[in-house]
């Protein structure tokens, strides 16, 4: 038996098992987590173009694009040409803002429920082992 097959595996089948969690909270706004996903960052960070939301989120282009687009035909965002014909500033409505508190309620809780599973103490030490191993992703991403 491989181990790292097995913590790998796990770790994807956690993710996924939050994602779903995170659909069902959200249904009842119609927002799937990928949406929320860039409502969060454009709520947290301010107007991004879209390949830095790719960028934060790591993720790639195209699913950031079909995104957003969703979002914009929902109305919770509004794209803008840049300076760079090639780049789009994407930016959140009035009517996102209106509901992002709703939004956000609902994640929040649904957060409360996964982690009521564990003592305060264990999930703050896998968001240190987390954001540890992240960062270190990261500053391998950085070298290529």
């Amino acid at each position: 038996m491989n181990t790292t097959h097995d913590l790998f595996h796990s770790i994807q089948q956690l993710a996924r098992q939050f994602t779903k969690q995170l659909n069902i909270a959200l249904e009842p706004f119609d927002i799937y987590s990928s949406e929320w996903a860039i409502l969060f960052v454009l709520k947290e960070r301010g107007p991004l173009a879209q390949k830095e939301i790719a960028e934060y989120l790591s993720i790639e282009a195209p699913p950031v694009t079909r995104t957003v687009k969703k979002l914009v035909e929902k109305k919770y965002v509004l794209q803008v040409k840049g300076e760079d014909r090639r780049t789009n500033k994407v930016f959140l409505t009035d009517l996102a803002l209106q509901e992002y508190a709703k939004w956000e309620e609902v994640v929040l809780q649904a957060n409360q429920e996964l982690l009521a599973q564990l003592p305060v103490e264990s999930w703050e030490y896998l968001q240190q082992i987390i954001s540890r191993w992240s960062h270190s992703l990261a500053i391998k991403e950085e070298k290529k």
